[in-house]
Order: structure tokens, then C-alpha cells, then sequence
């Protein structure tokens, strides 16, 4: 009895590879950037507690820390 992988023919089997390996690029892709765009956030944030953290302590005006924050940003970010 031949195995069940030799049944089917070279033809058939590259475009179910073809799709197969092109969804898996595209999970694995997905993944990375919801992770990635996590990281970038998280790193935001702990930046923004550190300065309010100077400012609370005294060593930054508000100001100070409102250019540190709002730097390099455009203006439509510092709208929304």
C-alpha cells in the first residue's frame, strides 16, 4: 500500500503549500506587529510616568515636561 502523501501528485500539492506558507507568513506577520506596536506603547507610557514623576519631585516645571512630551510630534498628534 503506498503511503497517502504519494497519492497525489506533484501538481496538487504546490499551490496547497504555496497558500499554506503564504498564511503563516501572514499570522506570523500580524503577531509581530501587535506586538511590536504593545512594546512601543508600553514604552510611551513608562516615559510619560517618569516625567510626571520629575515634575511631582520638583526637578522639571510642567512646561519643561509638556515640550519633552509633545516633542516630535506633528500637530495632528497633539490634537487627538
Amino acid at each position: 500500500m503506498m503511503p497517502l502523501f504519494m497519492l497525489a501528485a506533484a501538481d496538487e500539492i504546490i499551490p496547497v503549500v504555496a497558500i499554506g506558507g503564504g498564511l503563516a507568513v501572514a499570522i506570523v506577520s500580524i503577531i509581530t506587529s501587535a506586538i511590536r506596536k504593545s512594546k512601543i506603547v508600553q514604552a510611551k507610557e513608562e516615559s510619560r510616568r517618569e516625567i510626571a514623576a520629575y515634575v511631582a519631585e520638583g526637578s522639571m516645571t510642567a512646561d519643561d515636561a509638556a515640550k519633552i512630551i509633545n516633542a516630535g510630534k506633528t500637530l495632528e498628534d497633539r490634537i487627538s
